[in-house]
């Protein structure tokens, strides 16, 4: 698990990854703090113990504003 600090756009090699997954969605935290997204990711249908989390990953505000401003540029987000 990590808390992702920032993003950084790179060059765009790669190609969609065949294998899809489920995901669970977490926020949660402090009342007087900016909450932390959390992003559960569970092994493809295919995997042998189907249904286990594989990664966890935690947005912090900075990191959720950074991802935000990417996907409103890449998916002409209003």
């Amino acid at each position: 698990m990590a808390v992702i600090k920032s993003f950084r756009v790179v060059e765009p090699k790669g190609k969609r990854h065949p294998t899809e997954v489920d995901a669970n969605i977490r926020v949660f935290g402090a009342p007087d703090r900016a909450p932390i997204v959390q992003i559960d990711t569970f092994g493809s249908d295919d995997r042998k113990m189907h249904g286990k989390q594989s990664q966890t990953i935690q947005l912090d505000e900075k990191a959720a504003r950074q991802l935000f401003k990417i996907l409103r540029d890449s998916f002409g987000f209003e």
